[in-house]
């Protein structure tokens, strides 16, 4: 194993710190749930001067974009490495060592000059699933990174990579993979998890965007919904079949947030001037989707957003952190302190993070804008600092291009 692992041998640890106590999963894109949000408490409600203490960073992770996803065994994170596309496996309490980096592909797309993956992995008990930026889409053994099944969304189900390339993090549904190669032959695609066998396809004809797939019941029905090239769409999550559409919060450039789904409300939001807008989806013999408002005050490009309790928070191009009544889209409050930035919440906080580097603790409340704290991430690559917080065993995991950071915010960690 360690030929497969030779050009991660380089890879220091640059910290030094204790084992982490139990982790609280965080196994993929935007948490188990997709919400943003994370059940860990207590977590520290105030940051110290300089923020919290680093407990380990490495270098090595490869080029790219992946934000990481964290199980009690390891955390897993996308980069390229010489000329190939990897996954890998390390261990949080043993300061990030390597435990395996698996190859699924050659780097056959440079991400129109963002090189790199953007997929965060999806761990389901012993395996792991992740979609490459050129439309490969793996299964490997969690255990030692092993390949089960290997797809590929263009050359399997007609898909075309999108300019950025692909970068959607799969669901995982019960016995079932669910994708979005797009296209005529399958804009949304249904996989068997252990064998990699198409279940179903649905044949909407919208190009693939850069967004990820949400589960929700609406009207009592099960559907998949996910933001393509074209709009918001609604399959039935039986067999794939067309329900709605809702086209008002998409742009012809990159649409990239996750949809938020409440009840049978639905809300979606884009940047390049856009915004956002909520539709209520309906059944009145046919499916419907008839739009409650829509707001120019959350043009989220990339940083996605959170829904919590009647509020919804992200951030507002060109980089206002913005807090919006769920059911109105009237604006409760507006802070440009935070930049434009991605975001998760946490035990009644919000983590943010600005695309240069700099890291917030604000409070969670439509009150005001609170801030607890703020730091600038250390040796900041000139990349963009795309890849979204995680929070998760009491630690802050920060993903730069080759760099990854750990920082301890447990609410009972000594000083």
């Amino acid at each position: 194993m360690f030929r497969r692992l030779a050009w991660l041998l380089p890879l220091l640890c640059l910290c030094a710190a204790p084992a982490s106590r139990g982790t609280v999963d965080w196994p993929g894109w935007r948490g188990p749930q997709r919400t943003g949000i994370s059940a860990e408490q207590p977590l520290l409600q105030d940051w110290p001067e300089g923020g919290p203490k680093l407990l380990w960073k490495i270098t090595g992770v490869g080029e790219g974009y992946s934000t990481p996803s964290v199980t009690r065994e390891a955390l897993y994170v996308m980069g390229n490495k010489d000329g190939k596309e990897w996954i890998l496996a390390l261990d949080p309490a043993r300061e990030g060592q390597v435990i395996w980096a698996t190859a699924i592909g050659e780097v056959r797309h440079n991400g129109a000059g963002y090189p790199g993956p953007r997929s965060t992995p999806t761990v389901d008990g012993d395996r792991l699933f992740a979609l490459g930026l050129n439309g490969d889409l793996v299964c490997l053994a969690t255990r030692d990174g092993q390949i089960v099944w290997q797809r590929n969304l263009v050359s399997d189900f007609g898909g075309a990579i999108p300019n950025w390339g692909y970068t959607e993090s799969v669901l995982i549904d019960g016995p079932w993979v669910i994708c979005t190669p797009g296209g005529k032959q399958a804009t949304l695609a249904a996989l068997e998890k252990t064998t990699g066998t198409p279940v179903w396809q649905s044949p909407i004809g919208d190009g693939a965007g850069y967004a990820s797939i949400v589960k929700a019941k609406i009207d009592g029905l099960d559907q998949y919904v996910q933001f393509t090239a074209q709009g918001v769409v609604g399959v039935a999550a039986k067999d794939g079949r067309f329900l709605w559409r809702y086209n008002a919060p998409a742009n012809g450039t990159a649409n990239i947030s996750t949809p938020l789904v409440r009840d049978n409300d639905v809300f979606a939001a884009s940047g390049y001037g856009t915004g956002g807008g909520q539709a209520r989806i309906t059944q009145q013999g046919e499916w419907k989707a008839d739009e409650v408002y829509f707001t120019k005050k959350m043009k989220n490009h990339h940083g996605g957003m959170i829904l919590l309790g009647k509020h919804l928070y992200g951030s507002n191009d060109p980089g206002v952190l913005t807090c919006l009544d769920w059911a109105t889209g009237d604006e409760a409050w507006s802070d440009r302190s935070c930049g434009k930035c991605s975001l998760v919440c946490v035990d009644g906080l919000l983590i943010t993070r600005s695309e240069e580097g700099l890291v917030s603790l604000v409070q969670a409340t439509p009150a005001g804008f609170e801030l607890h704290g703020r730091f600038e991430q250390p040796e900041r690559s000139p990349q963009p600092a795309w890849p979204h917080p995680v929070v998760a065993g009491g630690r802050l995991y920060l993903r730069d291009q080759d760099t990854l950071l750990c920082y301890d915010v447990r609410g009972d960690s000594v000083r």
